[in-house]
């Protein structure tokens, strides 16, 4: 079922060293080696901007400096990746479920292994200029809102969802989304998800739901809604001259 909340969602509509210095941190040997001009994320100064444009700070010199923190934690990010490719993580099997890795298994495993400072320089950086509830508005540009999206997948699926449950679930997201901004792809920042998403069915199936009937009754509901509106949206058939 680790795809299932992004199914349900869709069915009811619903420059790297330079970078480092400029942050007040050094950068590691492997990320300086791969923080070239060709390597840096060629679209991290257009993001940066376009995602501070969306906080409406009406402040230059507080707008500069948060586009910089934001344009320097993309470039590291990047640059980590090109210098971590999969290949460093051996083969092997995930010991949670006793099958092989797969090739995003081990992108997040060589990615995740970057240092701490990167991920930390950016919260920081933000919260020095930002609110917490503008730091939140950051996040979500890097993760293109999943956690609003995948929690009001969880109020359709799951009947009378209790304050208690969503705070559970709000919870797990945002670790989700947290952890996911340091990775370079959508698909490893969906993967990311998936890992939150599980844990938040387990909690439901522990805690008096059954997560695997919820949604099958869920699908089975949509299914026969849209059968019925393609039913009724049908022409009349036409009657025959006698």
């Amino acid at each position: 079922m680790r795809k299932s909340i992004r199914i349900a969602v869709l069915l009811v509509g619903l420059s790297g060293p330079a970078a480092f210095a400029a942050y007040g941190q050094a950068a590691p040997a492997a990320v300086a080696a791969a923080g070239t001009a060709a390597q840096a994320d060629p679209e991290a100064d257009k993001k940066a901007a376009k995602w501070v444009a969306a906080l409406n700070l009406r402040d230059a010199g507080k707008e500069a400096a948060v586009q910089q923190v934001i344009a320097t934690h993309l470039t590291a990010i990047w640059a980590y990746h090109n210098a971590h490719p999969y290949t460093e993580t051996p083969a092997g099997i995930n010991p949670a479920t006793g099958k092989s890795l797969s090739t995003l298994d081990r992108q997040l495993i060589a990615t995740s292994a970057m240092p701490k400072s990167i991920h930390d320089n950016l919260l920081a950086g933000l919260r020095q200029h930002l609110t917490p509830g503008q730091v939140e508005a950051v996040l979500d540009q890097y993760t293109i809102g999943k956690v609003a999206f995948t929690l009001n997948g969880y109020r359709a699926i799951v009947p009378n969802l209790t304050p208690t449950e969503e705070a559970v679930i709000l919870t797990n997201l945002k670790q989700a989304r947290e952890q996911a901004v340091d990775f370079k792809s959508m698909k490893e920042i969906s993967a990311v998800f998936e890992i939150y998403k599980t844990k938040n069915e387990d909690y439901l199936n522990t805690h008096g739901r059954n997560w695997r009937d919820l949604f099958k009754a869920y699908v089975d509901a949509a299914n026969a809604k849209k059968a019925a509106e393609k039913a009724k949206a049908a022409p009349a058939p036409v009657a025959l001259p006698k």
